[in-house]
């Protein structure tokens, strides 16, 4: 029976690598302590996503990081029933809620000031669907950064 001991305690150890393992190959990518995954539902996109259905291309600038942030803070206190709800020195998170309903998407935009790249994830935070919503919403701001940056 003691011998078993020894074993027992080698498989406890690895169930947690191996839940480590599992979520580095799926969408679990995180950025500044600061997840840009996709759950595996149809209502998020990522400049980071590895899924196609969830892939976005980010943005670039050529500004400051201090100009693309004021930039940015601009557009989105333009979008209706959207608030800012944490800044940093390179991160945005925004709450935007919806006409009818008030459902809330989360909206996180990471400035990358090395590579001049604006990451982004816009997710439903609840619900499976969300009609393209968020696709649309950062294919709008994108049109509306450019030139601007």
């Amino acid at each position: 029976m003691t011998a078993w001991l020894p074993l027992r305690i080698m498989l406890l150890c690895l169930i947690p690598a191996v839940a480590i393992a599992q979520g580095a190959l799926g969408e679990e990518l995180i950025v500044s302590g600061r997840t840009f995954s996709c759950p595996d539902r149809p209502n998020c996109v990522s400049t980071m996503a590895v899924a196609e259905s969830h892939a976005i291309a980010p943005y670039r600038y050529q500004a400051s990081l201090e100009e693309a942030k004021a930039e940015l803070k601009h557009i989105f206190a333009q979008l209706p029933r959207t608030e800012l709800v944490r800044e940093e020195e390179d991160y945005l998170q925004y709450e935007v809620k919806s006409f009818l309903f008030g459902f809330v998407d989360d909206v996180e935009l990471w400035l990358d000031e090395a590579t001049k790249t604006i990451h982004f994830r816009s997710a439903a935070r609840s619900g499976y669907y969300d009609f393209g919503v968020n696709r649309k919403r950062m294919e709008d701001v994108r049109q509306i950064l450019n030139g601007k940056l």
